[in-house]
């Protein structure tokens, strides 16, 4: 049987700058999986497009999350010349006749965005070096409704790079441990038996540590439309780093988005989010919402000292007492309530709308989210050993 001849000139040109693309979009790529791949194009047929993808995505694609851009990034690269002229020569269609793009496509279409002469495709770290360090401190302050595109780019990219510290809270069950203060029965007797039932080695038990959970309840109104996004983000870096976090959106109505939250990629998580929810930057019935969640979710997600961030700018449509009664029912059902609001982020902020005055004696802390320092802020309080909570300050009637 004749040896294969090497793939060379073109075709390896091709496959080399369509793996820096997929670096470039965040799939992980590595020179040894680029001369598998032209090793492996050799046994197949080049002109048969199936069998080049099927080859390139078994060896390029290690992750389930990554098939999807590795599949847009397949299509775009290997698109014939003329497919490319007729893309580029095309009239912009208005927002209304657009097609909504598939989850990633925005990291697809950067990472294949033509290059100058003699530039290289530049990795998120790599432009993440290149900002000063007053940039830093300039994007770390900047409020979120008055970044750009490209310095929320760059925020959510700082925001996935946070990292939590697990708080650990004592919880009532016990584990094998050797510095235990409580003696292990049963595994000190099942041991003696080694001896002839004498009892030599004394086991113990100690109190199993695990990290709180934590419940987002996150207003997607109009008035938080320029917050969302970036929120989203944030909260799809904490269920990253930890494993019991429960997310739900609210704006006329509540829905749990945290099973698609859970996906690896941050874009196919926050499309799986906006697909499943109905009243994106509508209006805001916070009591009715918080009333559903009370009834329906309360009991599964705050158990074993759940802690609860409800991020919203207080502004309800109707504030009337279920707003009260909800927010104390609330209170009672977690281990610490978090109001977190954008509205703090002005000095002279003062409670005089009628729903911010009747949900504040129910928290337990209120601050700001509105910038990348007051999100590390949140994190250090989340981490940090939790005060002793104080009762709800009930309003005169």
């Amino acid at each position: 049987m004749p040896t294969p001849e090497p793939v060379t000139g073109l075709i390896a040109d091709n496959v080399v700058g369509f793996a820096r693309a997929l670096r470039a979009a965040g799939v992980p790529v590595g020179p040894g999986a680029v001369i598998d791949a032209l090793k492996a194009l050799r046994l197949v047929d080049i002109g048969n497009r199936a069998d080049v993808f099927a080859t390139l995505e078994a060896i390029f694609v290690t992750r389930r999350e990554h098939r999807l851009i590795f599949a847009q990034a397949f299509d775009l690269f290997f698109r014939p010349a003329d497919e490319w002229k007729n893309m580029l020569d095309s009239v912009p269609l208005p927002d209304h006749a657009r097609p909504t793009p598939p989850p990633a496509s925005r990291r697809v279409q950067e990472a294949l965005a033509p290059q100058s002469p003699g530039e290289t495709v530049q990795q998120p770290e790599e432009q993440e070096i290149r900002l000063s360090v007053s940039d830093r401190e300039i994007l770390q302050k900047k409020d979120f409704a008055q970044m750009s595109a490209a310095e929320i780019a760059r925020a959510t990219r700082a925001i996935a790079d946070m990292k939590l510290p697990q708080a650990e809270m004592r919880t009532r069950r016990f584990a094998p441990d050797a510095r235990g203060r409580k003696l292990d029965l049963r595994r000190t007797l099942r041991a003696s038996l080694r001896s002839g039932g004498e009892i030599v080695d004394l086991r113990h038990l100690g109190r199993i540590d695990r990290p709180s959970p934590i419940v987002a309840l996150l207003d997607i109104s109009g008035s938080m439309s320029e917050y969302t996004r970036l929120f989203l983000h944030f909260l799809h870096a904490v269920t990253d780093a930890r494993k019991r976090v429960s997310v739900f959106l609210f704006g006329t109505r509540l829905t749990n988005v945290t099973r698609a939250l859970r996906m690896r990629d941050p874009d196919e998580a926050l499309a799986s989010c906006s697909s499943t929810v109905q009243d994106w930057a509508g209006g805001t019935r916070i009591a009715t919402s918080l009333e559903t969640f009370n009834k329906l979710w309360g009991r599964r997600v705050l158990g074993q000292g759940a802690i609860v961030l409800l991020i919203s700018d207080g502004l309800e449509r109707e504030a009337d007492s279920r707003l009260a009664f909800e927010m104390d029912r609330l209170h009672r059902s977690c281990r610490r309530l978090i109001w977190l609001n954008p509205l703090l982020r002005y000095s002279g902020f003062e409670a005089k709308a009628q729903g911010i005055r009747m949900m504040l004696p129910y928290v337990d802390e209120f601050r700001p989210v509105h910038n990348l320092d007051s999100m590390e802020d949140l994190i250090a309080a989340l981490s940090a050993p939790p005060s002793p909570r104080r009762d709800a300050v009930r309003p005169a009637a």
